[in-house]
Formats: C-alpha cells, structure tokens, sequence
C-alpha cells in the first residue's frame, strides 16, 4: 500500500474526553481508503483508533456520548487535511482539529501543540472501491 487515510464522513465515534491536556477522540470504527500507485482501484477498510492532541484547548464544550463524524479539518502545522486524516500521523506543532457531527450542531474544536494517531489492532477488509 502507497498510502491510507481515514475518510471522516461516517466514522463513528465512540466518544471524546480530555484528561491532563489530552484531548483524546476515540473511532470506534474509523473508515480507511488504502491505495496503491498505479491502481485504479482503492479498498476501503475498518479500524477502531484514537486522534490525540496534546496541550488541548477546547473551543467549545465536548460533545457527550457516541455520534457519526459528518466530515471536518484537522490541521498539522501548515497542512490542512479535509474530510480525511493521514495515516500514519504523528506531529509536533500547531494542530488543530475541528470535527462536525452528523445531525448536530455540536462540534469537536481543539487546538494544540502535537497531534497522532493511535490506531488498535488490525484493519478489516471491506470491500474494494472501484470508478
């Protein structure tokens, strides 16, 4: 695989919480797109994980409970990543992240002073993407 990232829209998350300037949001099932150079074709895959910022200051209250990630920016220094997170993804410097939540108007707003992915076991297949 040359490259893979989580696709925002329709990840589900199971929940985010800040403990000792930790902002940690928790995929409970983060949808992947893993392509290959010189392929037309992409596979899309499952994989529970966690987006981290250190240093976190929330711009706005914390959502409760479990929701589906309607899209939204994460930020790692002077990139902006839409709609999707690169995997891997770990970094020091200004991050911010700003994740919509589908039918709500609640957000996840956060900026901090490094940004990572913790991805948990394994990815599952789950089919491939064809044009």
């Amino acid at each position: 695989m040359d490259s893979s990232s989580i696709q925002l829209p329709d990840t589900a998350i199971e929940g985010a919480s800040v403990v000792d300037g930790t902002l940690r949001v928790r995929f409970a099932r983060a949808y992947i797109v893993k392509t290959m150079t010189g392929s037309d074709e992409k596979t899309l895959w499952w994989q529970a994980g966690e987006l981290v910022l250190d240093q976190a200051e929330l711009e706005v209250p914390l959502p409760e409970g479990p929701a589906v990630c309607a899209g939204g920016d994460v930020e790692e220094n002077v990139y902006v990543y839409r709609d999707m997170i690169p995997i891997p993804l770990d970094s020091r410097g200004r991050c911010r992240c700003e994740l919509k939540l589908r039918d709500s108007v609640e957000r996840i707003v956060a900026d901090g002073s490094a940004i990572r992915l913790e991805m948990r076991d394994v990815p599952k297949y789950i089919r491939h993407i064809r044009d």
